[in-house]
């Protein structure tokens, strides 16, 4: 085996399984996360010259693989409309609201735009810097902290309970930051 195909095999068995779970927290979707961290792991071996060009190959492959969830996501939305579209024309379509109940982070990350998403699970449940976030995303420094700070305030107002508060939003906005700050065994769960 040649260095560079060394080094990548490295590189996976170091990397796979939290790009795995990033793909999971942006998707929500077990088996759709572990294709996609494959997928971006074989566009990451393309490329590998140009993802150690400036000593970072995580950074790249993070944002190999948060083009491609956008890329999905972008599709997934796509065949929803799709099927919204066909099933609105049928007689007997049923109208009942449709009220989830959001109450886990799970649940409440994937309601939240890419972008912020993006952000919040890397600065909080990755514990990247600013700087490795915005590199990760390939968006500045500043988008990376008001997308974060919009993200997180989304999250503590979809898992507010029903009955508002000081108290109870200071109970949720710490629960939230909680989960999403859990070290390495609470968040292999996820």
């Amino acid at each position: 085996m040649d260095a560079p195909t060394e080094e990548f095999h490295a590189f996976f068995d170091h990397h796979y399984s939290d790009l795995s779970r990033f793909a999971y927290l942006l998707l929500g979707d077990a088996e759709g996360a572990d294709d996609l961290a494959a997928d971006a792991l074989v566009a990451v071996w393309r490329r590998w010259d140009r993802a150690c060009a400036d000593g970072e190959p995580v950074a790249y492959a993070r944002g190999v693989v948060a083009a491609m969830a956008r890329t999905r996501a972008r599709s997934q939305q796509r065949e929803h409309r799709r099927v919204a579209l066909f099933w609105s024309h049928r007689p007997d379509r049923i109208n009942d609201p449709d009220v989830p109940a959001v109450l886990d982070v799970r649940q409440a990350l994937a309601r939240l735009p890419l972008r912020k998403r993006a952000c919040v699970v890397l600065r909080h449940a990755f514990d990247l810097s600013e700087k490795e976030t915005a590199r990760a995303l390939g968006v500045s420094v500043g988008t990376v902290k008001s997308q974060t700070s919009r993200g997180i305030a989304e999250l503590e107002r979809m898992l507010a309970p029903s009955r508002p508060g000081p108290e109870a939003a200071y109970q949720n906005a710490y629960r939230t930051v909680r989960v999403l700050r859990a070290g390495p065994a609470e968040r292999s769960s996820w």
